[in-house]
């Protein structure tokens, strides 16, 4: 064949996957607005449903307080504007979880939590999920004056259906539904035991997990991606045992237990992984010879 008439070879390779990536794509969402979006929908059917709000403008305020510190701190430390998503989600996790007759809770809690994230790090690692800290550092400092939202704000089967679906589907697109599942699974399998060493009624032990509290612990605390081992069989352990020692301080009559299991696994396990890596990294290898 006459070389000056041969069809050129097709591209191939990185070429080819560069180009892909640069096509416009219908119906693609960055997956960083979806736990907003969820968390937004939780807000909105919550309010509608149980009208747990404590007020509107102490939960702008979490938020508003979220984002500016987030600023402020990111461009302080990392040198550019970063994202907002996370400072969003915790900020309005703030402003319905806590309970509190007085405006200033609302912003300390969400300053704390944001500035978690920068000050409390390790390997730059930060190790606890931020607004767990921040509410479980105000429940422990401000006991007088700060509660939590609690599950007498209903346990209504529609609007969970509706936001245990919509969560559902988001977590599972995020790669995070097995930490989600592993935990309501471990939940409800732990609840019988409490039952049987109390002897309260199951149901009242199964209860809890169908409160609007629950839906923010399930989808976004156990799953906050910055602040959980890195393995998915880990992912999976962890999860178990949060569920685990919250059974146990259940049982000892804590009252803000799924906070405080979290607080105390969640961090341990970070730290035992980081170990684990840095010592494996450690490790020289030894050469083999023929």
């Amino acid at each position: 064949m006459n070389p000056e008439f041969s069809p050129s070879p097709l591209p191939t390779g990185p070429t080819v996957v560069a180009a892909k990536a640069a096509r416009p794509r219908f119906f693609s969402f960055d997956n960083r607005y979806l736990a907003p979006l969820l968390i937004t929908s939780i807000l909105l059917v919550g309010q509608v449903s149980f009208g747990f709000l404590e007020s509107y403008p102490k939960t702008a305020l979490a938020i508003l307080t979220s984002i500016l510190v987030e600023l402020v701190l990111g461009r302080t430390f990392a040198g550019k504007w970063p994202h907002l998503a996370s400072a969003y989600i915790s900020g309005i996790s703030v402003g319905i979880l806590i309970r509190s007759p007085a405006i200033w809770p609302y912003a300390l809690c969400s300053a704390i939590s944001i500035t978690s994230k920068y000050v409390l790090r390790v390997k730059g690692r930060h190790i606890w999920n931020p607004s767990n800290f921040g509410i479980c550092a105000m429940l422990f400092l401000a006991y007088e004056t700060v509660a939590s939202l609690s599950i007498q704000w209903g346990n209504y089967l529609w609007p969970m259906f509706v936001i245990w679906a919509l969560g559902s589907v988001i977590i599972w697109r995020l790669r995070r539904f097995h930490i989600s599942a592993t935990y309501v699974v471990s939940f409800i399998l732990l609840a019988f035991v409490r039952s049987a060493i109390t002897g309260h009624p199951w149901q009242a032990e199964v209860a809890p997990i169908t409160g609007p509290m629950y839906q923010l612990f399930v989808f976004f605390m156990i799953t906050d991606p910055k602040t959980t081992v890195h393995r998915r069989w880990g992912q999976c352990v962890v999860a178990f045992a949060v569920a685990l020692v919250e059974m146990i301080l259940r049982l000892n009559e804590v009252v803000h237990a799924p906070y405080y299991s979290l607080f105390l696994v969640g961090p341990m396990a970070n730290l035992i992984e980081i170990w684990w890596d840095s010592r494996k990294q450690a490790t020289p290898s030894i050469p083999t010879t023929a």
